[in-house]
């Protein structure tokens, strides 16, 4: 009978960043030498598409997984999910020094009520960890090994299917994506032989859809194609390679802040945990500046100029929710008022 072993699948730095290589290879070789779990290496999470042999591979784990990667978790989870990669959400201790556990909490237990959730995901655990979190090894590590000690799952010892039993030689794989190998393990087993499957560098929307609730405001707004449906009448990322490079447009219009660019300098934008619902949008106002809907049409138009398009400004796709002044306030305006007379 295989051992019962968790898969830890480190996904590389899209740089060559030394502390970074260092932190993956220091985790390598911990994690390899101590034979708790099965150990993988796939270049950056959110450059690889869906049928490059990295996300196979990670399709192919039939039980838990715990991935380490350099974009916030909810980010990597979902990211994981749209390439079929799904799973129950595993619970992780491991935080950021702003990042706060009763805030993790009570996102959760919010998320559970009110996004339509992932379509079918099988009965195992699927754990996201931010390599970004620590510079040193040994906070992953321990979090590892308190997962390890917590699974149950009957995995199968899928490193000789992929890349040959682990050894620490192998470490030098972080200079190579995962070399492209037979179904049936007939294929190569170290990197040298043969061409490894390039990646690179890529933006586009991820849905998080523990806070979608199918609205399809985001496929009214953007005009460029990215958004589709799947059969199940479901919001969906269709193509996206269509997406404009540094436009986030879409998620400022979300009304649950459901949809993600990782790469974005903005952690509200990027994956963080904490930001929710329309608060994005409202509180910008406080201080005079441009309303997120205001600031997404701007980079709408942006791009549609750069494409050789006319700018539709608000004459397009603008949200349902965004209706003329009928003079009627709800809780929201009655409280900007109270912070108006307050002289904020």
């Amino acid at each position: 009978m295989p051992a019962k072993k968790l898969t830890v699948v480190i996904s590389q730095s899209q740089s060559k960043n030394p502390v970074h290589r260092d932190l993956e290879e220091t985790l390598a070789a911990e994690l390899m030498m101590g034979g708790e779990v099965d150990v993988s290496l796939v270049p950056h999470l959110y450059d690889m598409s869906h049928d490059h042999t990295g996300m196979l591979f990670l399709r192919s784990i039939p039980g838990d997984v715990l991935v380490l990667s350099w974009i916030y978790p909810r980010a990597a989870r979902w990211v994981l999910d749209r390439a079929g990669v799904k799973g129950l959400e595993g619970v992780t201790l491991l935080r950021g020094e702003d990042e706060d556990d009763e805030e993790f909490d009570e996102e959760a237990s919010a998320e559970e009520s009110r996004g339509i959730g992932s379509a079918a995901p099988p009965n195992r655990k699927l754990y996201c960890l931010d390599l970004r979190t620590s510079s040193s090894a040994q906070p992953f590590l321990d979090e590892i090994r308190r997962i390890v000690s917590e699974s149950s799952v009957r995995t199968v010892d899928l490193m000789s299917w992929i890349q040959g039993q682990p050894k620490p030689e192998q470490l030098q794989r972080y200079l190579n994506p995962l070399p492209v190998v037979n179904g049936n393990g007939s294929g190569p087993s170290a990197a040298s032989e043969a061409e490894p499957e390039s990646v690179k560098r890529r933006w586009y929307p991820v849905i998080d859809y523990s806070r979608c609730t199918n609205c399809m405001e985001c496929i009214d707004f953007c005009l460029f194609g990215v958004y589709g449906i799947d059969t199940l009448d479901r919001i969906l990322v269709e193509q996206q390679d269509n997406c404009k490079k540094g436009c986030p447009a879409c998620s400022r219009v979300c009304p649950e802040n459901a949809i993600m660019f990782p790469q974005h300098k903005s952690p509200a934008i990027a994956g963080a945990a904490g930001e929710v619902a329309n608060l994005k949008i409202d509180l910008s106002q406080l201080f005079g500046a441009p309303s997120a809907l205001e600031q997404a049409v701007v980079e709408r138009d942006t791009e549609l100029v750069n494409d050789g398009r006319d700018a539709v400004g608000m004459s397009i796709g603008i949200p349902r929710r965004v209706q003329p002044d009928t003079g009627e306030k709800d809780n929201l305006d009655r409280m900007l008022d109270d912070l108006d007379q307050l002289g904020l």
